[in-house]
């Protein structure tokens, strides 16, 4: 089995990076797992013509780009999006690329499909001890998975963590979360 495991964020060394990196280790046992980081990626935003609701295509020059991040979710049984707080919510990174999949979101007919059968797991994370923004984080990666129609399996919010140093007294807790997946 396949897992995709992503870093929801432009910074690939900070505290998000460092999970993904656990997670994948821990993953990596009982799965053949990819990483990512959504920075790795260069696209440009939607431009909502909605040509993708007649088509099940996008007609930006760079469609192929989110293809491409898009097959991996088709690769993959099992998906771990690790998004930190930009002002209570995902990157805008990862916002600009949830836009771009509106092809394969089933919220018009006709539209591109990824394998059924997928499920879904969620980290927050966020420098402050508040889980409401976490669980705002997790709210939008699970609409996100349901449009994609992954099953949203589990998630785990992690408040007081700015830098990656922060991640050590929380490794425990990751990884116990990481044995449900």
């Amino acid at each position: 089995m396949n897992a995709l495991v992503i870093n929801c964020s432009p910074v690939r060394t900070g505290a998000t990076a460092e999970i993904v990196k656990l997670v994948s280790e821990q993953l990596s046992n009982r799965y053949k797992v990819t990483s990512i980081c959504i920075d790795d990626y260069s696209y440009a935003f939607c431009r909502g013509c909605r040509s993708c609701h007649n088509t099940a295509k996008c007609v930006m020059n760079d469609a192929n780009v989110i293809g491409n991040i898009m097959s991996k979710y088709d690769e993959a049984d099992i998906i771990v999006s690790v998004s930190p707080s930009y002002w209570a919510d995902i990157p805008g990174q990862f916002k600009a690329f949830i836009d771009r999949c509106t092809p394969w979101c089933n919220t018009h007919e006709p539209h591109a499909t990824i394998k059924p059968g997928k499920k879904g797991f969620t980290i927050a994370l966020r420098t402050g001890p508040n889980m409401l923004e976490c669980d705002r984080i997790i709210g939008s990666i699970e609409h996100f998975y349901g449009h994609l129609e992954i099953e949203s399996v589990g998630h785990l919010g992690l408040t007081s963590i700015e830098y990656k140093e922060d991640v050590e007294s929380r490794k425990q807790e990751i990884i116990e979360f990481c044995k449900n997946i």
